[in-house]
């Protein structure tokens, strides 16, 4: 079975950086399209980057374009995101998540196309 595991979140200052990392076991990590998603308290889950399967494409929202930077190493089934210049703004649960796909240069905006989920791992920014 796959699984999808978060790590990295923490309580950090205004205009510090973390590093979130994302494992896959139990599939190919090649196989899939990965996302970062993120739900802050009282809203709804929102889009925050993607990437294709081998990673040469990918896409950030507007607003962490520039700040953000989602990457990923097949090799070690990780996927990344980077946070630079984080605002309390930022404060959230990160998941990632993950859709089986046969082609490069694919990825997904919506929730409904992931089907695989992690945990989630708060990131908390203080002002």
């Amino acid at each position: 079975q796959a699984t999808l595991v978060e790590t990295g979140g923490g309580l950090v200052q205004t205009g510090d950086s973390l590093r979130l990392s994302c494992v896959l076991s139990g599939r190919s990590a090649g196989s899939y399209a990965m996302a970062w998603f993120r739900q802050a308290p009282g809203k709804d889950r929102e889009f925050v980057a993607a990437i294709d399967r081998s990673g040469a494409y990918s896409f950030h929202e507007d607003y962490v374009k520039g700040r953000f930077t989602i990457s990923r190493d097949n090799a070690r089934n990780t996927l990344s995101l980077q946070m630079d210049s984080l605002t309390p703004e930022d404060t959230a649960v990160y998941f990632c998540a993950a859709a089986e796909t046969r082609w490069d240069s694919i990825y997904y905006y919506l929730e409904s196309e992931y089907g695989l989920w992690g945990q989630g791992t708060q990131v908390t920014v203080s002002s």
